[in-house]
């Protein structure tokens, strides 16, 4: 499966992790950066990442910054993308279950990093539901109309 990630410098170090953890599993994966610890802009990597994912040229997108706050909120500004941050396991799952989730996104200064490469399997290794959440992601999609 062909993932994206990216991240800003307060996310690099997890970034980099989970894409060693994702190759590791045998998945391709395509950085889009940050390259390096500098300070630079979130939007611009989780724009990058998404829009890899709405494209359909990526399957998931996984993105992180200090908070998972920020980068999350410039992924879903992309048009076809439904990011949310996996603050626990139960929400890693329901993401997928229940949103049909294509993008996933962490806080590196508030979350452990074995707890982050177990919600990124998590998340990778659960299907949509459908059904009467068809409907509700159907609603989400129409929003953006």
């Amino acid at each position: 499966m062909k993932i994206a990630v990216g991240s800003d410098h307060g996310g690099f170090e997890y970034k980099n992790a989970i894409a060693k953890h994702l190759k590791e599993l045998g998945h391709e994966v395509i950085d889009v950066g940050t390259y390096s610890l500098d300070s630079c802009h979130y939007p611009l990597y989780g724009a990058e990442v998404a829009k890899k994912v709405a494209s359909k040229e990526c399957r998931f997108g996984v993105v992180v910054c200090t908070s998972g706050e920020g980068i999350s909120m410039a992924a879903n500004k992309i048009h076809g993308v439904r990011c949310g941050i996996a603050y626990n396991d139960d929400v890693a799952r329901l993401m997928r279950q229940h949103n049909d989730a294509n993008v996933i996104s962490f806080g590196q200064k508030f979350m452990n990093l074995e707890d982050v490469l177990r919600r990124v399997d998590i998340f990778l290794n659960t299907e949509f539901e459908g059904g009467r959440h068809l409907t509700r992601v159907e609603m989400i999609n129409d929003l953006e109309k």
